[in-house]
């Protein structure tokens, strides 16, 4: 029989707040730190969500006010993120740490004749971790928009093989005038505030967030009891999991679903749930033509167009690395909170399939969490969380 997983801890950085209580709250109030921001020289503003970077910089020195110099505006974020769970908890010689990002340091390269060391995702999660004191060997999960999902799956399985006992997973990614010209060159980015599943979406919004959440398979007995209180206000099973290429194309979603469709179909297989017992889905909803599009077909080959759907892009945009964690996180919360937040700007269905797109929040029992995501070259994820 294999170990039982548990989420027990995380925490987020975004532009709506710089732990997970702020984002809830504002959330709750319909906020989106979506808003127009000048990004690269020369051109136009974007709608973007992004992170001010004062307030940054100021709760970055309320925790790590010698090192201030020391580390990029990503790493902050990170540090920041991750800081609430190490604290209370013993760093093992059986304690994986996951990084998730997509892009890493990427803003490094600008103005720069030669690659700074930081660049390299290695160097990125070897700093993190051994500023907290990690034992083992950083874990680097680097594939396009479904990142922050997969590393999820990567703590289950590697602590269910008996690699590790624990796992810290954070998740990061900034916006930068790299990614905002890669999305720019195929016309991906929205006019306006992105609307995911509506009729009038025309593109997504990048944003950017750091997050981070602790995954185990016991009650760690060498803590205090006090610590394991502190620890386990709530705990989520990680019931099932998949990843699935359906190698369609270097940027276009499959017309089918196929692979979302079986991510999906396997995650649940392993959860041992059926399409009616799914509470909520947290979808992936980039508000581009073909990814939504894409996501109601899978969907309604699943068997799950009633289930209660939303999007967080309106609120966060797309953070790349970070989304699938974030989101995740916010999904708890969901379920802690017993409250689903509406599909923020959508207002008529704009897919060929019918979903219930959560349209303002509204109490639920949530037990079962689904949560996908897709990305570029073919890749999709999908997680199955039970509260306990």
């Amino acid at each position: 029989m294999s170990k039982e997983i548990y989420i027990t801890d995380y925490n987020c950085v975004t532009p709506l707040g710089f732990n997970v209580d702020s984002n809830w709250k504002a959330l709750l109030e319909g906020q989106s730190g979506v808003a127009l921001h000048k990004i690269i020289d020369n051109q136009d503003a974007f709608y973007a969500s992004m992170i001010d970077s004062d307030k940054l910089n100021e709760e970055f020195n309320r925790f790590f006010a010698q090192h201030t110099n020391d580390f990029t505006r990503l790493e902050k974020m990170l540090l920041l993120s991750l800081q609430p769970l190490v604290e209370k908890r013993t760093v093992s010689e059986d304690t994986a740490f996951i990084l998730s990002t997509t892009k890493g340091n990427i803003s490094q390269l600008k103005n720069q004749s030669e690659l700074p060391e930081g660049v390299y995702l290695s160097k990125l999660a070897e700093k993190i971790a051994d500023f907290f004191g990690f034992k083992t060997k950083p874990i680097i999960v680097s594939n396009a928009c479904v990142s922050g999902v997969m590393a999820i799956s990567v703590a289950k399985n590697m602590i269910q093989a008996g690699k590790y006992k624990d796992a810290f997973v954070i998740a990061g990614d900034e916006l930068s005038e790299f990614v905002i010209s890669g999305f720019n060159s195929f016309q991906a980015i929205g006019s306006g505030p992105c609307k995911p599943y509506d009729k009038n979406r025309d593109g997504i919004n990048i944003g950017e967030a750091a997050a981070a959440v602790y995954i185990t398979s016991c009650h760690c007995e060498e803590q205090s009891d006090e610590a394991i209180s502190q620890n386990e206000k709530f705990r989520f099973k990680v019931l099932g999991d998949s990843a699935v290429n359906d190698a369609n194309h270097i940027s276009g979603p499959s017309r089918t679903g196929d692979g979302l469709y079986a991510s999906i179909k396997n995650a649940m297989t392993e959860a041992k749930v059926s399409p009616e017992q799914i509470d909520f889905i947290s979808a992936h909803g980039t508000a581009t033509l073909y990814n939504d599009e894409m996501e109601a077909i899978a969907f309604n080959r699943m068997d799950l167009q009633h289930i209660p759907l939303n999007s967080m892009k309106g609120y966060y945009g797309h953070c790349l690395g970070a989304s699938g964690l974030l989101e995740s996180i916010i999904s708890m919360e969901s379920a802690l909170h017993s409250i689903l937040i509406p599909s923020k700007n959508f207002k008529e269905m704009g897919v060929t399939q019918p979903l219930n797109i959560i349209k303002e929040n509204q109490t639920a029992d949530i037990k079962y969490i689904l949560k996908t995501a897709s990305g570029f070259g073919g890749c999709n994820a999908a997680v199955v969380l039970e509260k306990c």
